[in-house]
């Protein structure tokens, strides 16, 4: 793909950031679009919003004219190919919302001209390109593979990873045509290590599908065994470690308060919903969910039975939550169970404050936005009647609880020096 090229990203997220900053590092003119204006103003200004992604990074591709960002969908205009990398939430009903993809395919549609290769990255269901992008142009006059082309490459971001990064992970692409695929072969070897191109979109959409139903169902599994092991008096942290021994046949998953990020939370939930279009029931998916999606109540009522043994009530208890994001040591905070907890302590009659060093306030989300503008407590002390451990960021495992008083709950087996009254929730 030849260096002139320009490059279009829709969506300047955890996903459309790294990979806008990965084509203007290898010369391509690249243009991001976001209907957040704040996000077009701090690019533009060499300043990152994501804090693994240094000011630096940006500032440089500003320094050498490759970086643009824009509110503006008539942009599009401009690009050889459009990468769309907006958010696929589930609704209240646990059902696909592709309002942002449906929303952003009807705004850049008029601006959408002969020869240019789109591509969505956005997680969901199989058939999600041939039915809401191919569709959108054939109805516009396009002859998809011939004047346009459609491509789906499933994103794999993984937020803060220091192994794996926006262009070293293989990237799967699939195209509605053979002329499709090859320009969206070409389109991303221009900045990824190895592309792996299969035989269509749906291979490709239901391949993102199944890796993070994998893990899903697997954590699953691990926050079903936990519970067990608690009822049996077993510590099932050391019962995966001795498992892990072996070296083959066992892959170490580990329990946790509930589920987090963009993509495991919510993925399963789009095949579900899709297979039952073709009359299949996906039992095993769904129970993995509801298990996954009953840990924060696990949690809390481990919070009642620690301060219960502290020969206190939950209600009207002082609770410090730690650890907002929903992984350690990134400031990533959507679908954070964390925010259920939260939810569930308050609607139980605790007063619930929480400390993060990396989410030092609140912001707005889709799903609890009540929340927005909260912020962290300053230090953490032991002036709580209990303190609930949700995030293992490095800053917790290194911390010293050893003379607190209170009783600490922690989900991730992750304080190093705990305290005399220490449970693992």
């Amino acid at each position: 793909m030849p260096s002139s090229t320009t490059i279009a990203i829709i969506g300047l997220g955890y996903v459309g950031l790294p990979l806008l900053l990965a084509y203007a590092r290898k010369g391509f003119t690249s243009i991001g679009i976001d209907i957040d204006s704040a996000k077009p103003a701090a690019l533009l200004d060499g300043r990152s919003y994501i804090k693994h992604i240094p000011d630096a990074e940006v500032a440089e591709a500003l320094a050498a004219g490759k970086l643009d960002a824009t509110t503006g969908f008539s942009r599009v205009s401009e690009a050889d190919a459009i990468i769309l990398c907006v958010p696929t939430p589930l609704d209240h009903h646990l059902e696909p919302d592709l309002s942002y993809v449906t929303g952003t395919l009807d705004a850049m549609l008029p601006h959408v001209r002969a020869g240019q290769t789109i591509s969505l990255e956005s997680t969901t269901y199989p058939g999600t390109t041939d039915e809401e992008l191919v569709t959108r142009l054939q109805k516009a006059g396009f002859k998809v593979g011939q004047d346009v082309f459609a491509v789906y490459s499933p994103e794999r971001e993984d937020p803060g990873n220091r192994k794996f990064h926006a262009t070293n992970i293989p990237k799967v692409v699939g195209g509605h045509t053979s002329a499709c695929l090859a320009k969206g072969v070409a389109l991303y070897q221009a900045v990824f290590d190895t592309v792996v191109p299969v035989s269509s979109t749906r291979v490709a959409e239901l391949s993102k599908l199944l890796e993070n139903i994998y893990r899903a169902v697997n954590i699953g599994l691990a926050n079903e065994m936990k519970i067990v092991a608690d009822r049996m008096g077993i510590d099932i942290w050391e019962v995966i470690r001795a498992a892990s021994t072996k070296p083959f046949g066992f892959t170490p998953f580990y329990p946790g308060p509930g589920l987090g990020g963009h993509c495991i939370p919510i993925d399963p939930f789009y095949l579900t919903w899709k297979a039952r279009e073709f009359g299949v029931h996906t039992r095993f998916i769904e129970l993995a969910g509801q298990i996954n999606r009953s840990m924060p109540d696990y949690v809390v009522q481990k919070v009642a039975d620690a301060l219960n043994e502290d020969a206190k009530a939950l209600k009207g208890s002082k609770i410090l939550l730690l650890g907002l994001a929903y992984k350690p040591n990134v400031d990533d905070d959507r679908e954070s169970p964390s925010y259920t907890l939260m939810k569930l302590l308050e609607a139980r009659g605790a007063t619930v404050q929480y400390h993060d060093p990396l989410v030092p306030v609140i912001p707005m989300t889709r799903e609890h936005p009540a929340y927005a503008g909260r912020t962290s407590v300053a230090a953490i002390t032991d002036t709580y009647d209990c303190i609930l451990l949700a995030t293992h960021h490095d800053a917790y495992t290194d911390f010293d609880f050893s003379h607190f008083k209170c009783p600490v709950v922690d989900t991730r087996n992750c304080v190093a020096r705990p305290p005399q009254k220490y449970y693992r929730g």
